[in-house]
Order: structure tokens, then sequence, then C-alpha cells
């Protein structure tokens, strides 16, 4: 399997840069993942698809404003961070621009000297451990002093940092948005409750390899980031339950997916626990627990597009690509959704 069999054509400009005023004004579109037969609606019109009995899996996890810039305390040279996860206490390993400068042993400095930073050491794929320095409680001076850590792709800058956000996010440790999430309003979660689906909460926090292109030609030869997840016994009970009484569970995003194959045995039962997953799925896979899956469109040769592949098949996908970009679908984080069903 060649990693160009997951390649299509996408003009610039439908990379969605920004996100809408309102959230469930994206457009959705219905994918029939058997037939590969195409509706285009609304993503609001997610209502018509659902039904009483059904169990929407959201992934809880909150993006922190990982993004610091700050200077070198001897030169005064520019630092760019990114937190990617946290290591112990106020060591985190981290993404550092330019590398070059950042070797052992050199201190930053943030915020006028409100946090402070040393490089303990470097690790795997060239990240760095900092060790950090502060007065006060971290996460609210990460939130003075961070910023959003958008994708490479958006070069808009974000005037609410909400809006890189789910509007149930609750569990802080992702360096990148469950996007998929983002079309939902309170009122629409609201109103699907209310048609007598239940809702479950899973977690998983989405790190930085989401955005690592495959860079093997072989599919099979690439090796998935390591992220970390949990599921309590209430959710999986919600999960089982579903299944048991014939309803259809429908994971919304990549993310939500990945955790729930992770944790799901052999006789299709979700098991309540929490570690790391390193979940690779592409065409072939056979799904053990999801019926549905509410996604965003995802990036030429990327992983996620694999994913999506494996849950219709890739002539499906590539054809539904072909006419999202037809059609004007906006693409990618603060892009346009689609229902596979």
């Amino acid at each position: 399997m060649n990693v160009k069999d997951f390649d299509f054509y996408l003009p610039e400009e439908q990379i969605a840069q920004d996100p809408l005023e309102n959230r469930s004004d994206s457009k959705l579109m219905v994918l029939n993942r058997e037939s590969g037969e195409i509706e285009h609606k609304i993503f609001k019109d997610i209502t018509g698809y659902l039904k009483k009995g059904d169990c929407l899996v959201i992934n809880n996890t909150k993006v922190l404003p990982a993004r610091l810039i700050g200077v070198k305390e001897e030169t005064g040279a520019k630092i760019e961070l990114l937190l990617l996860k946290r290591r112990e206490n106020d060591i985190w390993e981290t993404l550092v621009k330019p590398g070059r400068k950042a070797k052992k042993g050199v201190k930053i400095s943030f915020g006028d000297g409100i946090l402070t930073g040393e490089i303990i050491d470097e690790v795997e794929e060239g990240n760095r451990l900092i060790q950090f320095s502060y007065e006060g409680i971290f996460e609210e001076i990460l939130d003075q002093l961070g910023q959003m850590p958008l994708p490479p792709y958006i070069t808009h800058q974000l005037k609410d940092k909400n809006r890189y956000q789910t509007v149930y996010a609750k569990e802080e440790g992702s360096a990148a948005a469950p996007t998929a999430g983002l079309h939902f309003t309170k009122e629409l979660l609201k109103e699907i409750e209310d048609m007598g689906v239940t809702i479950a909460h899973v977690t998983l926090h989405v790190g930085l390899g989401t955005f690592r292109p495959v860079k093997v030609e072989n599919v099979l030869e690439h090796h998935m980031h390591s992220e970390f997840y949990c599921i309590e016994e209430s959710e999986a009970k919600k999960i089982n339950d579903t299944k048991k009484n014939g309803g259809r569970v429908i994971a919304v995003g990549t993310t939500s997916t990945r955790t729930l194959e992770s944790a799901t045995d052999e006789n299709g039962i979700l098991q309540a626990k929490s570690g790391n997953t390193e979940i690779f799925i592409y065409p072939g896979y056979k799904f053990k627990m999801i019926d549905g899956l509410i996604t965003n469109f995802h990036l030429p040769q990327s992983t996620l597009l694999m994913l999506v592949s494996a849950f219709s098949t890739r002539e499906n996908i590539l054809h539904a690509y072909e006419e999202a970009v037809k059609e004007g679908y906006r693409f990618f984080s603060f892009g346009d959704a689609m229902f596979l069903n």
C-alpha cells in the first residue's frame, strides 16, 4: 500500500483559515460508506441521521495554549516552544524552534521572567525536555502567556482562543484540537440528547504527530505517534449498553475512533481503562466498535485519510473528496464535516 494512493488535489483557497461565526453552520457531506452515495447538508442537519438508542462518543480533551514565545536569557535571541507532554511535575517535552539554539543548559525567559525554563535534555525526534520555574499556578501562567498551537497550514491569527476548543472540552492535555467536535454547539448537543441519543465522553490527548506527514512510501512501515487516552467506567457502560440494545455507536472524530478501537476487546466489549495508544488504522482494518463516524476533511497522504478510507473504501473517500473540492467545501481543522454511516 503506497502513500501516494492517498493523494488528492486541493486548491489552497479551500484550506479553511478561520472558523465560521456559528459552529454548526458548516457544510456536512453525508456519505453512505457501503454504496458511496453522497448527500450535501448543513452540519445542524446531523439530527436527521441520528436516532433514539444511538450513542454519540465525543473526545473531551482540552487544548493547552501550548505555544510559547520567549528569549534566550544570555543573548536575547527569540525562541519558540510548543509544549507536547508533561513528563513529570514541571518537566515538559517540547518542540523548540530554532533547534540549533536549544542546547542543553540554555535558559529561556517568557513574559519578562514570569516563567523561565532550562533545557535539561534532548530526546527522540530532536524534542527537548525543559524544566520550568515560576511562582503561582502553571496553568494560569500558561493561559496568560501561551497561544493556541494552530496547525502550520493556518496562517491567520485566531481572535478567540475558544474557537480552537470544543464546547465540551474539559481534560487539559492536547497539543491540537479534536476538530470534528468543533462543529457542535451546546444547543445542538442538547437537541441530540433530547432525541434519546446517549452522549458518552472519552479522553484522548491529541499529540503533534497528528500533523506529521507519512515519510515512508510503504504505508505499513509508518510508525504512529503515542497518545494518552482514558475511558471511565460509566462511559464504557453507556457505550457497551448501546451495543447490547442494538443501537449504533457513532464516533465524533478520528481521536474518539482510535480511543474506542484501542480499548475494545476481541469480543467487541469496551474496557474502562487508560494508557497510551499507537493504533494505526488503514484499509483492511476490521472495526470492533464504531458504526458511524463524524469527521473533517483531512490532509492528503495523512494517517487520518487512511483511517476514514478503512471505514469506507479508498475509492469512495477519494471520490467524496473530489466532490467536496468541486462543491467548494472548506478543508482541515476549521473546515466542513463528513458523516460516514
